[in-house]
């Protein structure tokens, strides 16, 4: 993949987020198998919300955010989605909700 000052065109760039963007998906099915396997060590709706563990996650994300100089309140909003479509599998995984009502 070309760097972003070595692109010499917008189908460069395109190309290049396309690529990012398969990187971004691949690693979020890879993310979701652990969330999957988790389920193996938890028992209860309180140990799958896990709230002290998600408001560390969110403050972690928050920073690395603001490291890589993206917006932190964007990147704690894709993370409370994600986190909550994990968080409804797992729920769905160990029986806490009825799967066909999602």
């Amino acid at each position: 993949m070309k760097k972003p000052s070595e692109c010499n065109s917008i189908e460069d760039v395109r190309d290049a987020i396309d690529d990012i963007d398969r990187e971004i998906v691949d690693a979020l099915g890879r993310r979701f198998q652990y969330v999957k396997a988790i389920t193996r060590f938890k028992k209860t709706e309180a140990e799958v919300r896990a709230t002290d563990r998600f408001n560390a996650v969110l403050r972690a994300r928050r920073q690395w955010a603001a490291d890589a100089g993206i917006d932190p309140e964007v990147v704690e909003e894709m993370y409370r989605l994600l986190i909550a479509y994990f968080i409804e599998e797992e729920m769905k995984d160990l029986g806490l909700v009825d799967a066909s009502q999602s």
